[in-house]
């Protein structure tokens, strides 16, 4: 952990580590233009909102107590805890093995079979979809807007409570999918693609009868799915030749034993929590919000956590679903080979957007104006809870996995003047926080354009690893398993990629 930290007086370490976490956030854009160009990657939006789908179906609580107090980053006496009480007392509330058990629940309730508790995500053996709203957040209908990408097709809604006190919630396995539109919309695809499934199987595998098919659907989107985190998104956002070393030559920092799974803290409270550099201050959303629409020439990051159903107000507080001016346009996401800068996510650096300073939905119930200004600003807040679990520093991480260390002046290269002195200040240029460490390498080390050597090691062994320490994963199948033998998109070919994932859904 951080020995110059331990002992040291708890107002001190909030204070170090708040005022290292607000000098990484970006107060001014890095271009003139609202899209702030120079600081794009060549990494498309999706796949920072895929991440945070990735992290919701595959942990849940991993920095809190059942009690909510002894890894409380409010506590008063914020010192790091002892590695014991974290190994006794952390549970992970979501299984780790990448089976979309935050899609799929328990599974429907099958005739003659048990009542299951996700009996409400599911019409039959299709999973529910919701349907966007008829009028804008206006009250007014959407005349002559355009209606992104195709009219005719309104189920672009996560299914939600039409009354009571928690009309318009999510009815999905996981509400944390609706914390924002990208990976709510994201949501959507996962459940419009289960159900092209359930409708693809009769004609192509013969299936008929409700469970059967069911099942089938299950296991081919989570093998899709599982497939397409590790050959589309881990080799995109982690250093080439990462994935196909782990793939071949085995897990060697992180052996899950498949009686015993676990999330490694150092991946689930530092290493991938990369994404939130990824985020963008704006974004070019649709035919209505974004370029070239008369309304709005780019959705600003506040208005995405507006409209949805976990928001205060909910959808502003004007329509009971997501207004059809709204849903994702995904042809302005998921491009590589786009030749408009504002369709990147930002590059994966020690540089945050201003919005994550002020998260909308987060803090907004504490008492204290000092506490939730804190809540609400998400750098201080990793930081914070990386202190408070003990993580390792992110040198001491490094020389466990053999990579030679940032150096003093590649952690103080290209930084501000605050963050230079906010680094100092602390300590923190020879025990660097693990979640600021990987930032920084990948931005001094691969120009931001994906993980460094240590972070790509943790991300693509804890996944992998997960996957193989689960017997009905697709790595665990006998003669293995390819999209080859999976669904097909129209045209006969495979599903290879995020983009053909989304086609086959019908959201693309």
């Amino acid at each position: 952990t951080f020995p110059a930290q331990r002992g040291a007086d708890p107002e001190e370490i909030v204070d170090r580590l708040g005022g290292l976490g607000a000098a990484m956030v970006e107060l001014a854009p890095v271009a003139p233009d609202v899209f702030g160009a120079t600081g794009n990657s060549a990494i498309p939006p999706v796949y920072t909102y895929w991440g945070q789908f990735i992290d919701h179906d595959i942990t849940a609580n991993t920095d809190r107590d059942e009690n909510g107090t002894v890894f409380d980053i409010r506590r008063p006496d914020l010192q790091p805890l002892d590695p014991s009480v974290v190994v006794n007392e952390l549970r992970n509330l979501r299984q780790p093995s990448l089976n979309l058990d935050s899609v799929y629940g328990d599974g429907p309730t099958l005739p003659d079979g048990p009542v299951t508790r996700a009996e409400n995500l599911y019409d039959g053996i299709r999973l529910k979809v919701g349907t966007l709203s008829e009028t804008d957040v206006d009250g007014n209908d959407v005349g002559g807007l355009r209606i992104p990408p195709d009219p005719e097709d309104l189920e672009r809604d996560l299914p939600r409570v039409g009354s009571g006190d928690d009309k318009g919630k999510a009815i999905i396995g996981d509400d944390r999918n609706d914390e924002n539109l990208v990976v709510a919309q994201f949501h959507v695809g996962f459940l419009r693609f289960h159900n092209a499934v359930v409708e693809w199987l009769p004609d192509n595998e013969g299936l008929v009868g409700d469970a059967e098919t069911f099942a089938r659907a299950r296991q081919l989107v989570r093998w899709h799915y599982q497939w397409l985190v590790v050959h589309d998104y881990l080799r995109t956002v982690t250093r080439a030749g990462t994935v196909d070393k782990v793939l071949t030559g085995g897990n060697v920092f992180f052996t899950p034993d498949p009686d015993a799974v676990y999330m490694p803290l150092e991946f689930s409270v530092a290493a991938y929590r990369f994404g939130h550099s990824m985020v963008r201050g704006v974004y070019d959303w649709n035919a209505n919000f974004g370029r070239g629409a008369e309304i709005l020439p780019a959705t600003p990051f506040r208005l995405l956590f507006a409209f949805t159903g976990n928001a205060s107000p909910q959808f502003l507080g004007r329509t009971e679903t997501l207004p059809r001016t709204w849903p994702a346009d995904w042809s302005r996401l998921v491009d590589k080979g786009s030749s408009i800068p504002d369709r990147f996510a930002r590059k994966i650096d020690t540089r945050l957007a201003l919005p994550l300073t002020t998260m909308l939905n987060m803090g907004n119930d504490e008492p204290d104006p000092g506490i939730k200004e804190l809540l609400k600003m998400l750098a201080a807040r990793n930081l914070l809870r990386g202190h408070l679990l003990a993580l390792p520093s992110g040198q001491a991480v490094a020389e466990r996995l053999g990579v030679t260390p940032l150096s003093a002046e590649e952690l103080q290269q290209n930084n501000t003047q605050p963050l230079n002195d906010a680094l100092a200040a602390g300590d923190f240029l020879t025990h660097t926080p693990l979640w600021f460490y990987v930032l920084k390498e990948s931005e001094v080390r691969e120009n931001g354009t994906t993980l460094g050597e240590v972070g790509s090691r943790i991300v693509c062994e804890t996944i992998i690893g997960q996957l193989r320490a689960d017997d009905e994963s697709y790595l665990r199948q006998p003669g293995g398993w390819d999209p080859g033998a999976g669904v097909r998109l129209p045209s006969g070919e495979p599903i290879v990629t995020i983009s053909d994932f989304l086609r086959f859904a019908g959201t693309l």
